[in-house]
């Protein structure tokens, strides 16, 4: 479904991704995992169009889009849900769904899938006509996840959405990427720091290290990988 094939992508004179090639399969959900600085959110912001590659192809469903601009990639069938939740803050919860709705045309499937995210996250039905502002930090989490859905994208970028969230929370969270993926056939494209809790729910992963992916296999292969349980996991 993507490919991103040698990938170079600068900030200025910066050099943020250095020769990045992964491949998403569809129905799958891939991790990629690294610490601070290595490049993790430069490559979803690549595939998103915000900070296109210098060089490299990135091809969704077989078509180039490292050329395109964001609006057309999201026409396409991808979302982001961004590092930071990025919500509307003086938008109602409602008018923040709309806004993820924004290139669609077919009224009743925007009402249906506005249903079902009610139904994902019944705490946002309860405040449909709250301000994103005023929701707890979980809360915005869930919304940003549900703007992006609304777009009803075929692939889904997610960046550290356990970021700053209490356990509990981040354990609902990661219910739902399953739960999206299996129910939906919603590809992800997991960002997250939380290298333990991302490789259990991902069918694969990718280690990247200064802007380099330096290792590659299924997620319970990498969980048991030494390297990786010392590097990421604490163990």
């Amino acid at each position: 479904m993507l490919e991103l094939k040698n990938l170079q992508t600068f900030y200025g004179n910066i050099q943020a991704l250095k020769g990045v090639s992964i491949e998403i399969s569809e129905g799958e959900i891939i991790t990629l995992i690294g610490a601070n600085g290595a490049g993790k959110t430069t490559t979803l912001m690549s595939v998103c169009g915000i900070v296109p590659p210098r060089t490299g192809e990135i091809l969704f469903m077989g078509q180039p889009i490292h050329k395109l601009t964001p609006n057309l990639i999201v026409s396409l069938g991808i979302s982001q849900v961004p590092e930071g939740r990025r919500i509307f803050p003086y938008l109602t919860v409602r008018e923040n769904l709309d806004m993820g709705a924004f290139l669609r045309t077919d009224k009743d499937g925007i009402k249906q899938d506005m249903e079902y995210i009610f139904e994902l996250f019944p705490i946002l039905a309860e405040r449909r006509h709250q301000a994103g502002g005023t929701l707890s930090g979980g809360e915005q989490q869930m919304l940003a996840i549900s703007r992006a859905l609304m777009a009803r994208p075929r692939l889904l970028l997610m960046d550290e959405p356990s970021l700053g969230l209490a356990p509990l929370v981040v354990k609902q969270i990661f219910e739902i990427i399953r739960k999206v993926n299996t129910e939906n056939n919603t590809t992800i494209f997991l960002v997250e720091q939380n290298a333990n809790l991302a490789l259990k729910v991902a069918h694969r992963g990718y280690v990247m290290e200064t802007g380099r992916i330096t290792l590659a296999d299924s997620a319970e292969k990498l969980l048991a990988d030494e390297k990786v349980k010392k590097a990421y996991l604490g163990l």
